[in-house]
């Protein structure tokens, strides 16, 4: 049995986007329940986020939403969650996230998924946490995003072994057992200034 019990899974709010990206937030709602997991995510009912939520919870598994008061005064969080936690900040929003979850998924997303990546991205190239982490990239959605990863280290500014952070796949398919058999960390945080 794996030991990721909870998967974070980060995506965008909006529901004006390609269909491919609905069905990839359905799927890995889907999958999460189907395979005894549970859900943790931005706790929103519209968009990416609230299918993926529906379909997990559709589909038998625990879903977390942790949303700042601000954005749930406006009447967007999801009342049929497993639990709802309403904070009083993003920086607590993401913190619980992440204190919630053992792995990570990004899905399609605006620039909030994009601060969420990064984020989390950075937080394990710091050694601050050893989750494995996955960009299922749809239909190449995240390719910009990628090459710019890929000219930071050709710049100089990330090393060639922090592309191994994180993994990418390419369909919701792949995304446990991508989690499943993510690598261990393999170099040591306080070594990453080069």
């Amino acid at each position: 049995m794996s030991k990721i019990k909870n998967i974070c899974v980060y995506c965008g709010s909006s529901s004006n986007v390609d269909q491919a990206h609905k069905d990839a937030a359905v799927e890995m709602g889907r999958l999460i329940g189907q395979n005894g997991r549970g859900l943790v995510y931005g706790g929103g009912r519209v968009g990416l986020m609230g299918l993926a939520a529906d379909s997990a919870l559709a589909h038998g598994a625990d879903v977390i939403g942790i949303i700042p008061e601000h954005i749930q005064s406006r009447e967007i969080e999801h009342t049929g969650l497993t639990e709802l936690h309403i904070v009083h900040s993003m920086h607590e929003r993401k913190k619980m996230m992440v204190d919630r979850s053992d792995a990570f998924v990004v899905l399609a997303g605006g620039i909030g998924t994009l601060d969420e990546t990064c984020e989390i991205i950075t937080w394990r190239q710091l050694g601050i946490h050893d989750m494995p982490i996955v960009i299922c990239n749809i239909n190449g959605y995240w390719d910009p995003f990628l090459a710019m990863i890929d000219n930071l280290i050709q710049q100089g500014f990330m090393r060639p072994q922090d592309r191994m952070i994180f993994q990418v796949v390419t369909s919701v398919e792949e995304v446990l057992q991508a989690l499943d058999n993510a690598p261990e960390e393999t170099f040591d945080p306080s070594s990453k200034w080069i």
